[in-house]
């Protein structure tokens, strides 16, 4: 495996352990750049208007669009690295 690879999921499971759980923003961002890491760009309809979490999903995935798979991973290790540094692992 590439070494960011590795990064990433070791800081997928260190985002699963933090000592305080993030801010909605924060989740909304580790879960764009999450998908975006290991799907690609988005390749789903917006869910109907009255799947609120469904839709704050797919809007958070869909801000990332674009974006490389190196790039999203990149991003989801440093935004981990300031959460671990906020919240404490």
């Amino acid at each position: 495996e590439e070494e960011a690879e590795v990064s990433f999921e070791k800081a997928v499971e260190e985002a699963r352990v933090l000592k305080q759980r993030p801010g909605q923003g924060e989740i909304s961002e580790l879960y764009g750049l999450y998908k975006q890491a290991t799907v690609g760009d988005i390749d789903i309809e917006r869910p109907g208007i009255f799947d609120f979490t469904g839709r704050a999903k797919w809007d958070a995935w869909n801000a990332k669009k674009g974006l490389s798979k190196d790039e999203a991973m990149a991003s989801y290790v440093d935004l981990v690295e300031k959460l671990k540094a906020k919240y404490g692992i």
